[in-house]
């Protein structure tokens, strides 16, 4: 009998050892081992949450973690642009086979299905979460370490199918200094909490930019509060990140795996450290 067999009420009479209820898995996931399910969430757009993601990738697999990235910003994605990715997904007998970069790196995304990346996505939220679903039925993900899965800002239809309908390990929170991401940021950890999550910590993105004569980090969006926030909200702060024209600069060129950043190195051994804390 499986641990998930305990809150079923015919449990005690069961002889099948398994839960009816429960969708056999399809040959993709059995094809599949996804230790950690991490979903990168912000309460608003503008936030750099999907730049934060893929360092978040970079950053892992440097460490010697075998990443993947699902990109649940179906209407809006950009990982495959971030990464350079423009190879099309392939299928096989067994499920859709994800993408892959330069350093090993597996995606996910719609970008990679459709003719054209500039082609606009004008779908209803049925269809949107239901493909969202497929990314996590339907690919073969193979043996990972961590999946992040960069959901669209907000608390609507992705993130709730996220919550109820995949295996998340935890979640990661991004926000900016402004008051308004503040505010809004607020809502999104409300709702994770509401799905009894596990908040593994909070990034504040934007905070400075360093000027390039003298060093000085000016607080272009105001006074960062993100460490206040996660204390006031009992969850780790994982750290902040300055604004960095040269991480934009590579990002439009696809090639954000040559970026360095000891602030993004510390941040991915700051989440691996909350992840391995909560775990044992």
């Amino acid at each position: 009998m499986s641990d998930a067999c305990g809150s079923c009420p015919s449990a005690s009479s069961c002889t099948t050892g398994s839960c009816p209820t429960q969708p056999e898995k399809t040959k993709a996931q059995q094809a599949s081992n996804i230790k950690n399910v991490i979903a990168v969430m912000s309460g608003k757009g503008g936030v750099g949450k999907s730049s934060v993601t893929s360092m978040l990738a970079v950053s892992l697999i440097r460490q010697g973690f075998k990443v993947g990235i699902l990109d649940a910003d179906i209407t809006g994605p950009s990982i495959p642009r971030i990464f350079g990715l423009k190879d099309k997904a392939n299928m096989n007998e067994v499920g859709v086979i994800p993408g892959e970069t330069s350093h090993g790196i597996k995606v996910m995304s719609l970008n990679l299905m459709i003719p054209n990346e500039d082609d606009p996505v004008i779908w209803r939220g049925s269809i949107i979460t239901q493909l969202v679903q497929q990314f996590w039925t339907d690919v073969v993900w193979g043996e990972l370490d961590y999946l992040l899965i960069d959901l669209p800002p907000g608390t609507g239809d992705v993130p709730i199918t996220v919550m109820q309908s995949l295996p998340v390990s935890g979640v990661v929170i991004v926000t900016s200094p402004q008051q308004l991401a503040g505010m809004i940021v607020r809502k999104a950890i409300n709702m994770v909490k509401k799905y009894d999550a596990t908040l593994y910590g909070l990034v504040e993105n934007m905070a400075y930019v360093a000027c390039p004569q003298c060093e000085e980090q000016i607080e272009i969006f105001g006074k960062p509060h993100g460490e206040e926030e996660a204390a006031q909200n009992e969850i780790p702060y994982l750290g902040q990140l300055p604004i960095d024209p040269v991480l934009a600069t590579m990002s439009d060129l696809g090639k954000i795996e040559d970026y360095e950043s000891a602030n993004f190195t510390q941040i991915a051994r700051n989440l691996a450290e909350v992840i391995q804390k909560i775990q044992k």
